[in-house]
């Protein structure tokens, strides 16, 4: 069975195991998480998938979160040839990585 959840304005395809890195969740690390926001529900055995307008009701997709981390520095650099003009920005995203549990209804 897997689920296409909505965590953080992205959407993820997701089975139970699987782990992965989405943005910055305010809870500590060992923490169950619950999403709500599952936009479809499908099956490998050739059933008709749940398709939600906009979210499948009464399916929750359960984590639970390993740990916190930045990802690799992303670097913004900026340059008008000629004019004298540089700019350099650097930006790390705070993200949380968490493995599906369960996936219910």
């Amino acid at each position: 069975m897997y689920a296409i959840i909505e965590a953080g304005g992205k959407q993820y395809r997701v089975e139970k195991g699987t782990r992965l890195n989405v943005e910055k969740i305010p809870q500590d690390a060992g923490a169950a998480v619950e999403f709500s926001q599952v936009l479809l529900v499908g099956s490998e055995n050739g059933s008709p998938a749940k398709i939600g307008q906009p979210y499948v009701p009464n399916t929750k997709v359960s984590a639970t979160i390993l740990k916190h981390f930045r990802a690799p520095k992303v670097i913004i650099f900026k340059k008008r040839p000629k004019k004298g003009y540089k700019k350099m920005q650097g930006h790390r995203q705070n993200l949380t990585q968490i493995e599906i549990k369960e996936i219910a209804g």
